[in-house]
């Protein structure tokens, strides 16, 4: 359990707690504080958090204060949110209190998420579909938003196709595998092997990429490559590798910086190097970049949406790899820090 630091305000209004990254290192820089419960503006609305996702982005902004946009301490990380309606700022009529909501935090700012009470943007949030798990639903804001975004948006795939992967297990991977089983599309997925039966289950051909050469393994199952790969890992070498599977006009989308986990935050400036390298060989592969998922907000709505009727109707089922109280956030940056989890991890309170 974090310490629980109280500070003291002048208001003597109601208070809510959250979690703070107090200065910038490991999980321990995680703490509980009281601060008074935040009334909203005109055109936003403030939501009692159910859910909170956790991501490798939290972990960047919490370990280093040179990352781009990083906020001076302190600071709350957390970038998407499941709650219910808790109030509604003036000029509010397409929410109603109550209503159980989703959305991203990223109107104001880099996060924000890790804590009792926030308010947002109404435009930032959707309704959740009646009797939904708020810690299933909060894996669809973010992770399978950016997993569409990079299916159907910046990789236009097309029924038949065949995509790679990378690191399928993780919140991001299990989305695309969900669907791409959806959008009828053969699937491989690189994993470490205590993974390989989840892979299975979401319809591809797991890869040990610990122990196999995912190129050779790739161009033995199919021949000549696949049509698109997902790679959310970058660093120089893997993204090469990445490339090298492709077969002709194939394109590699390439959307994260895991590998910043063990090679530092130099890994981001050498995977954009190579990333322009890349796209200047003129044999016909593409590798386009995915917009930002916050610029179309008319896309976003209505993808979100769409995700969460999926969501209700069965049709999708976010891996959820653990279910960690909010202030036991620090313990939910150790497992990322750990790894050897599936899919993704969800900080929940006890409303």
């Amino acid at each position: 359990m974090n310490t629980i630091v109280q500070e003291e305000y002048g208001s003597t209004g109601m208070k809510q707690q959250c979690v703070v990254v107090t200065q910038h290192g490991g999980p321990n820089v995680l703490q509980v504080v009281e601060e008074d419960l935040p009334e909203p503006g005109a055109g936003e609305v403030r939501v009692k958090v159910l859910a909170a996702g956790v991501s490798a982005y939290d972990l960047m902004f919490r370990r280093s204060g040179t990352l781009p946009g990083t906020p001076r301490v302190p600071f709350t990380l957390g970038e998407d949110i499941v709650g219910v309606v808790d109030k509604l700022g003036e000029e509010v009529s397409t929410i109603e209190p109550g209503q159980m909501v989703a959305g991203a935090t990223w109107a104001i700012g880099v996060g924000g998420g890790y804590t009792e009470f926030i308010c947002l943007p109404a435009s930032e949030l959707v309704p959740v579909p009646p009797d939904v798990d708020p810690a299933e639903a909060v894996c669809v804001v973010v992770n399978y938003l950016t997993a569409h975004m990079a299916m159907h948006r910046t990789a236009n795939v097309q029924s038949g196709e065949r995509i790679l992967v990378q690191g399928a297990a993780g919140g991001t991977g299990t989305a695309l595998l969900e669907l791409g089983k959806l959008a009828g599309l053969e699937m491989y997925g690189t994993a470490s092997k205590h993974n390989h039966e989840l892979v299975s289950s979401l319809g591809a051909t797991p890869i040990d990429y610990r122990n196999e050469d995912f190129v050779k393994r790739i161009r033995s199952l199919t021949g000549d490559g696949v049509d698109v790969v997902f790679d959310p890992v970058g660093g120089a070498r893997q993204l090469w590798r990445s490339y090298r599977v492709l077969r002709k006009d194939g394109r590699l989308v390439w959307f994260g910086v895991a590998a910043t986990k063990k090679g530092g935050l130099l890994v981001i400036p050498l995977t954009l190097l190579t990333v322009f390298l890349l796209k200047l060989i003129p044999d016909g592969k593409q590798v386009p970049l995915a917009p930002d998922l916050s610029e179309d907000k008319a896309w976003y709505r209505e993808t979100l949406t769409e995700l969460l009727d999926l969501l209700a109707a069965g049709k999708i089922k976010p891996v959820v790899a653990e279910r960690i109280p909010l202030f036991e956030a620090a313990r939910a940056h150790e497992l990322l820090e750990r790894g050897g989890y599936a899919g993704k991890v969800v900080l929940v309170t006890d409303a």
